[in-house]
């Protein structure tokens, strides 16, 4: 099999812009990819499109602008893990053989849908019982709360220290001055126990990636793993939180591919799309054991200069969560910290990293899909 190394990646700035076509957020994104990489456009062999709302006929358009029609192109759609999900196929189709240099998007304009939360579908169990995902997650933090003693402050603490890492990040959607953890908890009730500035906002932008094979080119970084996993039948009898279990497979199958453990990784970006999210992904990865994972942002281990920096981006609670270009934005965080080139937001440790992309919850499964890769660089 081929080695799949990451040649370039590409974003769009990350808001809420009505008046922008889609498209234009994606050829912005592509066209930073293609330059960081190094290729012309004529080189890219297929395009593999991550979108979860983007209106029908969105990749065709945004190859036709790219002006390099004929080549195989097709959509993926798999909740907020669109994205990575897309990016998945490209690695194994260059892993495989079946293409030397995959172009990978991920894009999504929310602002023109949704005013606030994503109106779940009717015909699912969470859609029948109006539980939208903010209150999906709201009853992850109460059952960690009731079970393991989660406090308001530790929950609180997730979201001062990546809004204060989103203020270094000038593609961030929300750059305001850093809130302290009592400005945290008595921001607006949206799903108690989660308050306003722990959730995620509604946002617009695109990803974008370059995979291929090994060329020498000592820019690229090594994928070491990437896995995909799809959740699996869940209710409230299981012994795990919503989500926990889906997290915790993919990742035994990353670590494994990788040949590495969880504490072998020096930066990460994880699914915080809700501040419990990053505390339930984080004990899934294995940096914390089960009820432990509310003490990492408090004491300091997952903050910029801590053991194992997480979310340096601002991660979605400060980057925002346009779904299909999420994780091509984390991603591309993970690339530029891995080339040592993020700026303010640079970590000191910078050899390897993760990502960490779960889908939301549908139709009574343990989340629609997660992905997790490995990158390193090749020094």
């Amino acid at each position: 099999m081929e080695q799949a190394m990451l040649w370039g990646v590409g974003t769009s700035a990350y808001g809420r812009f009505p008046d922008r076509r889609v498209e234009s957020l994606a050829w912005t994104a592509v066209a930073e990819a293609v330059r960081d990489a190094g290729i012309e456009p004529g080189e890219i062999d297929a395009i593999i499109v991550g979108s979860v709302f983007g209106p029908p006929g969105v990749a065709t358009r945004v190859q036709r602008g790219l002006g390099i029609p004929g080549v195989p192109m097709w959509t993926v759609e798999n909740a907020c893990a669109s994205g990575t999900s897309a990016y998945h196929e490209a690695v194994e189709a260059v892993r495989l053989g079946r293409f030397g240099c995959v172009l990978v998007l991920g894009v999504d304009q929310m602002s023109t849908l949704f005013s606030g939360a994503i109106v779940p579908e009717a015909t699912d169990p969470e859609g029948a019982s109006s539980l939208p995902l903010p209150g999906l997650y709201a009853l992850q933090a109460q059952r960690y709360v009731g079970e393991f003693g989660v406090t308001p402050d530790q929950l609180a603490a997730v979201a001062v220290k990546n809004k204060r890492n989103g203020t270094d990040n000038p593609r961030a959607q929300l750059r305001d001055a850093v809130p302290t953890v009592q400005e945290v908890l008595d921001s607006r009730m949206i799903a108690e126990p989660l308050t306003f500035l722990q959730c995620c906002p509604t946002s617009d932008g695109a990803g974008a990636a370059i995979v291929g094979g090994e060329r020498g080119n000592p820019n690229d970084l090594r994928i070491e793993s990437s896995v995909l996993v799809s959740g699996a039948l869940w209710d409230h009898r299981s012994e795990e939180a919503w989500g926990y279990a889906s997290v915790a497979r993919a990742a035994e199958k990353a670590f494994a591919e990788a040949g590495r453990t969880s504490r072998e990784i020096d930066v990460l970006e994880v699914h915080d799309a809700f501040t419990i999210g990053e505390i339930i992904t984080l004990e899934a990865l294995g940096l914390a054991p089960r009820g432990k994972g509310a003490e990492l942002a408090p004491s300091g281990y997952t903050t910029r200069d801590g053991v194992q920096p997480v979310n340096p981006s601002g991660g979605l609670l400060s980057r925002g969560h346009p779904l299909g270009a999420t994780g091509m934005a984390q991603l591309a965080e993970i690339s530029w910290q891995l080339r040592g080139r993020a700026g303010a937001r640079q970590v000191a440790r910078h050899r390897v990293g993760l990502v960490e992309t779960m889908g939301g919850g549908a139709a009574g499964m343990d989340g629609n899909a997660c992905v997790i890769t490995i990158l390193s660089t090749q020094s």
